[in-house]
């Protein structure tokens, strides 16, 4: 009996594809020099996608796939996914959360050290053999300021409860408010406004494109600083960039842009930006619990068995 077929738009790591192998025939759409042609062989016969979190599945694509039956997402984000339309069609949609919030969540508190405590500055300058002409500048302290958190999902709380162990402050702005302590802003705006930080938390995705903008940086100030560990989307690149060079805001901490893996050279050459390669979930250990999820999940549909993730 030969196994079940499924597309691939993503490049995976041998981790994952080694046990999905063993479930399902796959089929290298991402990597496929004549798309087309791939599709009029195996679309018909395509039951399942694996996708990265940061792909997209767009609705063209499902729709030259009359069989499809699940979508399973390498990643917690599934803003690449046309999650209504899956809805309508019976399509299931999975993705592979919690396992990586703790990892996310430390990225979150290391670029507010790095960038409160100037600390890819300090680096550069001892490898630049600049401290024997003298001190590194000062830099700013965590206590006493305050977190806020755009986005309290696991990621958020996560963020949160780390933060406050460093004696900062913290305050959040969702969709609506939580049975939690921490101060509720009714807008982004006001958000900004009373923070330090202002951390991005939240699903990317249409409903949140731009939501950080001009006014929300200007409301940030000049004494605060932007960190992002969400999706490059989420923020207006041009808007920070301005707001960078025209000291509207201190600085930015970010592992996540509009366009990757392309960074405008004006964040590049920055010395107010800390700049990571979209690494929050990167280590040995949450990616193969991510890989083991996202087959999982494949698994678990193809054998008539309950979703271990389900979106919808």
């Amino acid at each position: 009996m030969s196994l079940p077929s499924v597309l691939l738009l993503a490049p995976l790591p041998d981790f994952l594809l080694t046990p999905l192998r063993q479930v399902a025939l796959c089929h290298d759409y991402f990597h496929a020099v004549d798309k087309d042609h791939l599709l009029a062989e195996m679309g018909a016969e395509i039951r399942g996608i694996v996708m990265a979190g940061g792909s997209v599945a767009p609705v063209t694509l499902l729709d030259q796939l009359p069989a499809l039956e699940i979508i399973s997402v390498f990643g917690v984000g599934y803003d690449g996914v046309p999650v209504e339309h899956c809805r309508s069609r019976g399509v299931r949609v999975t993705n592979t959360p919690d396992v990586l919030t703790d990892d996310v969540a430390d990225i979150a508190v290391a670029l507010v050290l790095m960038t409160s405590r100037r600390l890819a500055e300090a680096e550069r300058f001892v490898r630049a053999e600049a401290w024997s002409r003298g001190a590194f500048p000062l830099a700013h302290a965590l206590r006493g300021k305050t977190a806020g958190i755009l986005g309290l999902g696991r990621i958020g709380a996560a963020i949160a409860h780390r933060l406050a162990a460093h004696g900062l402050s913290i305050a959040y702005h969702g969709r609506q408010p939580q049975a939690v302590e921490h101060r509720y802003c009714a807008t982004l705006v006001e958000l900004a406004s009373v923070a330090d930080f202002l951390i991005v938390a939240c699903p990317g995705g249409a409903k949140t494109h731009h939501l950080v903008n001009a006014e929300v940086l200007a409301a940030l100030g000049s004494r605060g600083t932007l960190i992002n560990i969400a999706r490059g989307s989420v923020v207006d690149q041009t808007a920070l960039i301005t707001a960078l060079e025209q000291g509207i805001i201190r600085g930015a901490g970010l592992d996540v842009f509009e366009n990757e893996p392309q960074v405008p050279a004006a964040l590049l050459t920055s010395e107010k930006t800390v700049l990571l390669p979209h690494v929050g979930s990167g280590t040995h250990e949450t990616r193969q619990a991510m890989a083991d999820l996202c087959v999982g999940n494949v698994a678990a549909h193809l054998a008539g068995q309950p979703l271990l993730t389900p979106v919808c």
